[in-house]
């Protein structure tokens, strides 16, 4: 299994690329990966053309895995298709930079799941029954019929839910208390207290 940190989005909400934006100790990219390591998975960081430069000089070239732009696909499909294409036999399991709040513990119990229930193709936490599909685990199998039908042009949305909707997945429904850890932010006015 591979770590895989979606920082490709646009950020136009934002103003300034969400991935190297910091927390008081580091960038949101940076303590994703970290929370990610405590799984002892290696991680990649999937980024678009126009990111590369930049997050090259905070990460090793190495770890960066760029769009692929034959793919006529966007937004995080297009980041998980990339990534897969590379590494067609590792399952990912994916975290979007801009979710700060997330607790490795989630992460942990989700890969927990993964290891207990072999027959699916994708694992998600459900928020009042819709999918969190950007903190989520994908079979390279799952993934694979996913590539498949892009490749066939059968792939109608582009949108990671309709994925979900495409493979056998497994969903576990976020408590009350959980659901902040899957709060994105997309607008400075967002971030006050963080």
């Amino acid at each position: 299994m591979l770590g895989v940190i979606l920082c490709g989005g646009q950020s136009s909400r934002m103003g300034a690329d969400k991935g190297l934006l910091k927390l008081p100790a580091d960038t949101w990219a940076q303590t994703a990966v970290d929370k990610m390591m405590t799984l002892q998975l290696p991680v990649v960081l999937s980024v678009n053309s126009n990111q590369y430069n930049e997050y090259s000089i905070v990460f090793p070239s190495g770890q960066l895995i760029k769009d692929n732009e034959t793919l006529e696909v966007r937004g995080p499909l297009c980041g998980v298709l990339s990534v897969h294409l590379q590494n067609p036999l590792e399952d990912l399991f994916v975290l979007a930079c801009d979710m700060p709040l997330m607790e490795a513990g989630m992460l942990k119990e989700l890969f927990s799941i993964y290891k207990q229930e072999p027959s699916n193709d994708a694992f998600v936490f459900t928020n009042d029954g819709e999918p969190e599909p950007l903190c989520a685990i994908y079979t390279a199998k799952g993934i694979s019929y996913i590539a498949q039908l892009q490749k066939e042009n059968q792939l109608t949305k582009h949108s990671m839910k309709f994925m979900l909707e495409h493979v056998n997945t497994f969903s576990v429904p976020l408590n009350e208390e959980q659901k902040k850890y899957f709060q994105n932010f997309n607008a400075h006015a967002e971030l006050n207290g963080l």
